[in-house]
């Protein structure tokens, strides 16, 4: 034979085995899962869950996970801008034109929304942009957006029960209850914003002892009302978004009475800038949107009700958004 003939088809799979197995582990890394079989799983049985929200539900859930910390928080910073303590100017405030950032952000986010009812429609189980990603993307890529994900409710999380935790001590503190200091503040939170207070903080084993007592419990409850079901946990959503709207209601009720078209003027005391860095700071308020996603698997008839549950959601948050932030700027220069 040449001596630079190819050898027989058998010896060189023989010799390029070992090179193929050892790129299995790689390959697979890129592995995704069929549009087709997911929803075969689906129609099949399968380990589903349990189709009891309608187009009602999620609205209110979008509402219920849009509508929180953000609104009640961070408006005022966005009208006014973040100053730092040198007096360096690092976003510029709205003003009046809070307005407009909201609404300039309800469309950009509406853009995303569309791409979520898109694809809840199309692949309706549980998992959100993880799914979607181990759909189109492959299995690594999934990976890396399901950490994401988990960071980013984790942070939310956070920063909402801190904001509740706040203004929970505020109230007891209205009945004359005062919550201990050192469970209701961070270590952290202690060391950046109150450096003066640290020696109240207890001691064990020579170490600073601060907690937020109230903000772990409140994660703790509402973690518990999940895991019940997805029917009480929608149940206590509903009731929440009552309150929440309830409060916004009578917030712009009373405030409308006392405004000062004044403030108002300038409209835009920043320009353009301070429109879009106010919505910059305000985005935060829009986050949870696409948390509807999650509950795609129970949704009854989620190619239609999914959408709706989406996109209804952002409007209506972004209606509200639009006229609180009117009358706040009308209420405070």
């Amino acid at each position: 034979r040449h001596p630079r003939a190819k050898p027989p088809a058998k010896k060189r799979h023989a010799i390029m085995a070992p090179f193929a197995r050892s790129l299995l582990p790689l390959s697979s890394l890129f592995r995704t899962r069929s549009i087709a079989g997911i929803q075969a799983e689906l129609e099949h049985g399968g380990s589903g869950l349990r189709r009891t929200l309608g187009a009602t539900d999620l609205v209110m859930l979008g509402i219920g996970a849009v509508i929180g910390a953000g609104i009640f928080s961070a408006i005022g910073t966005a009208a006014v801008g973040e100053v730092a303590g040198d007096g360096t100017v690092i976003r510029y405030g709205a003003g009046p034109a809070l307005v407009l950032s909201f609404v300039l952000l309800g469309a950009v986010c509406a853009l995303a929304g569309l791409c979520y009812a898109e694809l809840t429609a199309l692949i309706p189980i549980s998992g959100s942009a993880y799914t979607y990603a181990y759909a189109t993307l492959g299995e690594l890529v999934a990976w890396i957006i399901g950490w994401d994900l988990i960071l980013e409710y984790a942070v939310g999380n956070m920063a909402v029960a801190i904001a509740w935790s706040g203004y929970f001590t505020s109230l007891l503190r209205f009945f004359g209850i005062e919550f201990p200091f050192w469970l209701s503040h961070s270590y952290r939170d202690v060391l950046l914003s109150y450096p003066e207070r640290l020696s109240e903080l207890p001691s064990v084993l020579g170490h600073a002892v601060a907690v937020n007592l109230p903000g772990i419990l409140i994660v703790a409850l509402i973690t518990w009302v999940l895991v019940i079901g997805i029917r009480e946990s929608a149940s206590v959503n509903n009731a929440m978004v009552v309150l929440k709207l309830a409060v916004l209601a009578l917030f712009v009720g009373v405030g409308v009475f006392y405004l000062e078209p004044a403030n108002w003027a300038p409209f835009a005391p920043n320009g353009w800038r301070g429109v879009h860095q106010g919505a910059a700071i305000v985005f935060f308020a829009y986050i949870g949107f696409d948390a509807i996603s999650t509950a795609a698997e129970e949704t009854r008839d989620p190619q239609r009700n999914m959408p709706r549950g989406i996109l209804g959601s952002l409007a209506v948050c972004t209606l509200i958004y639009a006229v609180v932030g009117l009358v706040a700027t009308g209420l405070v220069p």
